[in-house]
Order: C-alpha cells, then structure tokens, then sequence
C-alpha cells in the first residue's frame, strides 16, 4: 500500500502546478511579452532569442506570446468541454439509475449507440458536418463522451438506491428532488470526479487533435493544436514553431494527467485508511 502522506503530498504539488496554469491562462494577456497577433515579416521564422525565446513564426509573431495566449483558449475550451459532459451524462445517468424500466432502457441504448462508433472517427465527422470550428469541435466530443459518465452515474445511483438510509428517507416522506439532491448526487460525485479530472488531458489532446485536422479552432485565433497545424510545414526548416505549442500541450497534459492519477489514488479507501 501507498504512504498516504506521500499521496496527500502528491496532491499539493499537482494541484499547486495545475492552479498556476490556469492562473496563468486566466492573466495570459497580461504575461505576454509581445503582442501575439502582430505581424513582423522582416523577423519572420527567426531563431529562439532573448528576443524572443521560442523564436517567431513565417507572419513575424512572437512564437512564446501565442503559446501564452493560445493557454487560455485551449486550456478554458478543455475545462468547459469536461464540465459539459460530466455534467449532462451525470443527470442523464442519475435520471436512467432512478426511475429504471423503460427510461433506463431507453437511455442506455442511445449510449450503446454512441459507444458503437470509433471516438475520435464519430467526432471527426460530427465536426466536419457542422463545418468545424472551435465550438463545433467541442460539441462534437461532448457528442461522443458523455455515455462514460452516465454509465458510472447510473451504476452508483442503482447501488444507492438499495441503501437502508434511502428507504427510510422514502419513508420520511422525503420528495424525490430533495432525495437525489441530498443524497444521490453527494454519494455518486466521488467516482465521476475522479474520471472528469483524468479525462482532462484526454478531451485537451482530442481538441488539439481536431483542431490540427481543420476542424477546430480556427487561425489565426491562437489554440495550440492549430498552431501546430499552422506551421507543420516549417518543422523541417524552423522545427521551434511547431515544437512550441506541442510542447505546451506536452507539459499541460501531463500535469492535469498526473493531478488526476493522484486525486484517483487519494481517493482510495486503501490509501485512506488511518488518516491522510
């Protein structure tokens, strides 16, 4: 078994360097050097400098500014697309776990139907039907992830509702409202918390990834997997342009994938037992 305290210290340390980066993505305007849209052709594809460190693009502008910048798109997109989907397959699942029969039936067969199909393919072709665009993106895998959190919402409210404390809260004449709100939703959110904050870095690569294809944000809006789209024809001839923004999503990827391994293993009974 895991020291605890080594856990909880775990913990601090990621969720410390996952709150700077959004910090950071929040004041990103502020925190740039340069501005990030501004064209200088005369210092177009120049080298990593004290000027500027991770050099600039074929238009002139400041490669480090643009990752900066492009932090609270990408960043901000990821975190609303996570809410979104944890949110809708949670009520979706609760719904389907408490009233059970043809609902739950019903339910469950249209997250069947959307689990059939390839993600990322199924998200590909909702976003290239709707024209793409960072909105358009963002529904398309909210289209395709919702049915996880429904599942695992449905299977924790089925246990609960098998629990004595449910029945005698029935029984108090208690409203089927102030039955889920108080009881059912505080006992299930462990588990759909934990898998939310793991698919952070997942839904960040995915967005990224549609965006590089043309189907998300677009330029010269700054988000980082279109910046690498952008510029994947100069990774032969000035690598640092595309190596930038791939290693910013590099780093956030691995910090909310690291915080989420660590909040799923201090969440652990196992880990839990003798105090944190």
């Amino acid at each position: 078994m895991r020291n605890p305290f080594t856990v909880k210290r775990r913990l601090i340390i990621f969720g410390t360097l996952a709150l700077i980066l959004i910090v950071c993505s929040i004041f990103s305007s502020y925190l740039t050097p340069c501005d990030p849209y501004l064209q200088d052709l005369s210092n177009a594809k120049a080298m990593p400098s004290w000027a500027h460190p991770f050099g600039t693009d074929r238009y002139g502008r400041d490669m480090l500014s643009r990752v900066i910048i492009g932090s609270r798109t990408s960043i901000f997109s990821t975190l609303f697309l996570v809410s979104i989907i944890t949110m809708i397959g949670s009520i979706l699942g609760i719904i389907a776990g408490w009233c059970s029969g043809w609902i739950d039936t019903v339910l469950m067969r249209i997250s069947d139907m959307f689990l059939a199909f390839p993600g990322l393919v199924f998200a590909l072709a909702i976003a290239g039907v709707l024209g793409g665009g960072l909105h358009n993106a963002i529904f398309a895998l909210a289209a395709i992830s919702w049915p996880k959190y429904a599942r695992i919402a449905r299977s924790q409210t089925l246990a609960q509702k098998e629990m004595l404390y449910l029945r005698a809260a029935r029984l108090s004449g208690s409203s089927t409202a102030k039955i889920i709100g108080k009881h059912i939703v505080p006992n299930i959110m462990g588990p759909i918390l934990v898998t939310s904050m793991l698919d952070i870095g997942t839904m960040m690569m995915e967005l990224a990834g549609l965006s590089f294809l043309g189907l998300g944000a677009k330029p010269p809006m700054a988000e980082w997997g279109s910046m690498m789209s952008d510029t994947r024809s100069l990774l032969t001839i000035v690598p640092w342009v595309t190596l930038a923004p791939g290693f910013a999503i590099f780093v956030s990827v691995m910090i909310f994938n690291l915080l989420g391994d660590t909040i799923r293993d201090y969440a652990d009974p196992k880990n839990r037992r003798g105090g944190v």
